[in-house]
């Protein structure tokens, strides 16, 4: 039997370095949060964030119904700052999310990766409807693996592959827990900054190159709602299709966050996530590759810090 200290302490340098960064960029964003928006300061501003961590393990020894021990790990950040004076919006998201889980037949293997940022401005035309212009940003902290086809070769990594949305269109915030933004003139730039990964096309990407433009529509509904005490969903549904080939293919991304607040320390966290997109060839254990839906959801209990 391995213990559960046994356990951390083979954890491999790649998790310590990357929940580092993560744990950087918590601080800076919390930093923020102190310098910035003190009781009485900015009172256009409204601004709130949370960190969690959430930790299992399972320890057996000579156990009949067979298994074996392991350990997870995952961090979570979300951070929001929203502004709103006179005929002016300013809507800003930040979410990082890192997880890893060992076991002793399998090592320790990544179970969580994200980095999403995402700002919009709007400039009021009558009542809750803006004239706006949207910037999103997503990649990744650390390597990706399929482990069902290779544990050494991976398929992704930090910008290989990275997103980055510009547009123009309009925003309609007719609740106060709802904003729907349309962006019919929108380019989206696909990156591979990996000479491998670019060189075999991956991510839609032409072989040998680094960057996949197109333009087109994009259409992103967000819910942040707290519908019993202590209990919020946050739930953010996007579609971009692309007027340049194959209009009729629309990417789609689901992204949900219920967090349920315990105490002043403890709460549960449950995440999922949704993408389709057909730029995105899926490698079966056949060698067959193509677009597929993808899922990935997260239940988590532990520490969480609100500010």
């Amino acid at each position: 039997m391995k213990p559960f200290v046994t356990i951390l302490k083979v954890y491999p340098l790649c998790f310590v370095l990357n929940l580092r960064t993560f744990f950087l960029l918590s601080l800076i964003s919390v930093g923020l949060e102190t310098g910035f928006a003190q009781p009485g300061q900015n009172p256009y501003w409204e601004r709130k964030g949370l960190t969690a961590i959430n930790l299992s393990q399972a320890s057996l020894s000579s156990w009949s119904a067979g298994g074996e021990s392991a350990l997870g790990l995952d961090a979570l950040l979300t951070y929001t700052a929203d502004f709103k004076k006179d005929r002016h919006l300013l809507n800003n998201r930040l979410e990082l999310a890192y997880g890893l889980n060992k076991t002793d037949g399998n090592g320790t293997r990544k179970t969580n990766d994200k980095i999403y940022l995402s700002s919009t401005y709007g400039y009021q035309l009558r009542k809750n409807f803006y004239l706006s212009a949207l910037l999103t940003f997503q990649t990744q902290f650390a390597k990706g693996y399929n482990y069902d086809v290779s544990q050494d070769i991976f398929i992704s990594k930090f910008m290989a592959p990275g997103y980055l949305i510009l547009g123009a269109g309009v925003t309609w915030t007719p609740k106060a827990y709802f904003t729907l933004t349309f962006t019919p003139a929108a380019w989206r730039g696909t990156f591979v900054t990996n000479k491998r990964l670019s060189d075999a096309g991956d991510f839609g990407v032409k072989k040998g190159k680094h960057l996949f433009s197109e333009f087109g529509a994009d259409l992103k509904a967000e819910v942040k709602y707290e519908f019993l005490k202590n209990m919020t969903i946050y739930s953010r549904l996007e579609f971009y299709t692309n007027y340049l080939e194959q209009p009729q293919n629309i990417d789609i991304r689901w992204d949900v966050l219920l967090n349920m607040k315990i105490n002043n320390w403890f709460s549960t966290n449950l995440t999922t996530n949704l993408i389709y997109d057909n730029d995105v060839k899926i490698v079966q254990k056949d060698g067959t590759a193509g677009p597929r839906v993808q899922f990935k959801e997260i239940l988590g209990v532990g520490l969480q810090f609100n500010f």
